[in-house]
């Protein structure tokens, strides 16, 4: 029966093995921080920029590598030697110097078992020139290019502080395949964000899946301390989805979703030290069974208009 396919089906399709993917941080910032386009960043983002797994950016990229892989080769039991893709997480990874970011993007590509780099960014943080660069860095590796679009309900942009309009997204995804068909591009979509609905977030779905992406990433919002939106739900402003609304989201979700589209998250993985809501997520395994028993049980409808 066909599936979805999964984002470990779909590495270990391109690169033969297992591959890990390990977070780093490029000590950037955004926009939205900066002062550029706001302060005080996305509205539900952490102070490190939704990477709160990620060794200190006080490090050299190559020290961070090092520190990654010994965590991954704790939990391992098999010995073969595992592959792994440097995903540069924390804020904008494309704004900034960009000799800087590139030299960077170099070293992570130059360290031992390191098959390919994934590059966390915003879609209005793509000059020409970066486009240039990412196009011929596809053509020599592999290179993922995943953007924080969240939403295409005008409100909820306005809420959130995203600081872009919906076409720039789409306009984003098409500037970065012409740039290089090989380059892989992951979208970030938020289910649960204050006072949408069912239809607005499969609005938003459909949304991203019509303007090209190549892969998705569904997060259900959680709540982060020292956050604004911590201070919105501790007025009582909205309440965070109950683990069976989100997985009847899911389930929507999953038929919607073509099974060219590389699934790479359907759950967050919040900082529990920091998280407020909801609670359920700490749950781990718990969850991550709950979504192996959906994928399983789950058939996409076919020629997503």
């Amino acid at each position: 029966m066909p599936h979805h396919i999964l984002v470990s089906e779909f590495y270990k399709s391109l690169f033969g093995t297992k591959v890990y993917k390990i977070s780093i941080d490029a000590g950037c910032t955004c926009p939205t921080r900066d002062g550029t386009k706001g302060f005080g960043g996305c509205i539900f983002c952490s102070a490190n920029g939704s990477g709160d797994f990620v060794p200190s950016n006080k490090l050299s990229i190559t020290e961070q590598i090092g520190i990654a892989k010994q965590l991954v080769s704790k939990k391992l039991k098999a010995q073969n030697q595992p592959k792994y893709i440097v995903y540069f997480q924390n804020f904008t990874n494309t704004y900034g110097d960009l000799e800087k970011l590139q030299r960077q993007w170099k070293e992570a590509l130059s360290c031992a078992d390191i098959v390919g780099i994934a590059i966390g960014t915003r879609p209005d943080c793509l000059s020409a020139e970066c486009l240039e660069i990412l196009g011929k860095m596809a053509e020599q590796t592999y290179v993922q290019v995943e953007l924080g679009f969240q939403t295409s309900c005008a409100q909820s942009v306005e809420y959130i502080r995203r600081g872009f309009e919906n076409e720039v997204y789409s306009t984003a995804v098409k500037k970065l395949h012409s740039a290089s068909k090989k380059i892989h591009v992951v979208t970030h979509v938020i289910f649960g964000l204050p006072q949408e609905t069912k239809e607005i977030m499969m609005d938003s779905l459909k949304f991203a899946l019509s303007s090209g992406t190549d892969g998705i990433k569904i997060m259900n919002l959680y709540i982060l301390q020292g956050t604004d939106l911590a201070k919105d739900y501790e007025k009582g402003c909205f309440s965070a989805l109950e683990m069976e609304e989100y997985f009847d989201l899911l389930r929507t979700a999953l038929k919607l979703i073509p099974q060219n589209i590389i699934i790479h998250r359907l759950t967050g993985d919040p900082p529990k030290k920091l998280l407020i809501a909801p609670k359920w997520v700490e749950n781990k395994k718990l969850v991550l069974n709950r979504i192996n028993q959906l994928i399983s049980f789950s058939e996409p409808e076919p020629n997503l208009a």
